[in-house]
């Protein structure tokens, strides 16, 4: 399979490792509005140059090609995904959906007339320590989940369109851990409450800190606290994790799970061991989804959910009021 990736910089080295590393994935082409950017990523990764082009519309015409990653800013997703879309390839896309509602809605309507796919790179559903946290939690002996805490607290100076963002940690960051509590519980949202804030440190110009409770179906509540201006004793990039259950406990700390059942002393679960994580988990699903027609798991379809979570906790952020799931 040929893939035209748009974007090269930044998370586009992930992609670039992935696909380069993949069996069965190429290069047909590459976009970059960056000639500082090609030039890096040429000498970097050995590109050819004379395929990287300054619009997917210029690529388009130049390559052959059976599928478009979109590795742009979240602003601009919905041009690029439609784009693609329009001129017959799937697409596999960075996180966020989009950066609005209306765009992603956008997105999942013309993934919809066209009946094309659009998957989402839910990356962090595919590491070892969530896979694992995922398998603890269906250890029959603890019984079902009543309530969960999630804790984020990191301080990365990314520079760039992160840093002009409205709602930076919930809107770039937070997807990931709002996806997660889907994954975890196989369940929905049903109604979010938060608060956002900006400490007088914080270099991002958009509040950078949060602390929002989730309820889902079933009366599970989840609350997280979350700053990504925090200034030391990080967490890992899938935060911190503390499932309460009917017979006991199932948390996740600094990349290890643990589960203890009442009355006993906690036992340190041995690791999962998936074939592929990350972005290279993501490629090859997207491969066969493409090539046999197998569903991906985060679809534009389905991803809508996740992201409405996005945008509720900021809509409940700005009228301090709850907001029922628009999802």
């Amino acid at each position: 399979m040929k893939v035209i990736q748009v974007g090269i910089g930044g998370m586009g080295n992930a992609w670039l490792r992935a696909v380069l590393e993949s069996p069965n994935v190429e290069f047909a082409g590459f976009v970059e509005v960056s000639d500082a950017i090609a030039a890096a990523q040429v000498e970097r990764y050995h590109l050819d140059g004379s395929r990287i082009y300054r619009t997917l519309p210029e690529a388009l015409a130049a390559v052959d090609a059976d599928a478009v990653i979109n590795v742009t800013p979240p602003q601009f997703h919905k041009e690029v995904s439609l784009t693609a879309l329009e001129a017959g390839l799937p697409v596999l896309s960075e996180k966020p959906l989009a950066d609005t509602f209306d765009a992603a809605l956008a997105i999942v309507e013309k993934s919809n007339q066209t009946g094309l796919l659009h998957m989402v790179a839910q990356n962090r559903r595919y590491m070892v320590d969530t896979q694992t946290l995922k398998q603890a939690l269906a250890t029959p002996e603890l019984g079902p989940i009543g309530a969960a805490t999630v804790g984020f607290f990191r301080g990365p100076h990314f520079g760039g369109f992160r840093e002009e963002m409205p709602y930076p940690l919930i809107i770039d960051m937070s997807i990931h851990h709002f996806d997660l509590m889907r994954f975890f519980l196989e369940r929905d949202p049903v109604s979010v409450f938060g608060r956002s804030w900006n400490p007088p440190w914080s270099w991002y110009k958009g509040d950078a800190s949060a602390a929002v409770t989730l309820e889902f179906e079933g009366g599970i509540y989840i609350t997280y606290s979350a700053s990504w201006c925090s200034q030391a004793r990080d967490t890992s990039w899938n935060a911190d994790w503390r499932f309460e259950c009917a017979n006991g406990v199932v948390v996740m700390q600094d990349e290890q799970v643990y589960t203890q059942l009442t009355g006993q002393e906690p036992v340190l679960v041995t690791p999962a061991s998936p074939p592929r994580t990350g972005q290279a988990y993501l490629l090859q699903e997207f491969y066969e989804a493409v090539t046999t027609g197998k569903p991906p798991a985060t679809t534009c379809q389905d991803n809508l959910k996740s992201l409405a979570i996005v945008f509720d906790v900021v809509k409940s952020f700005e009228t301090g009021e709850v907001v029922k799931s628009s999802a």
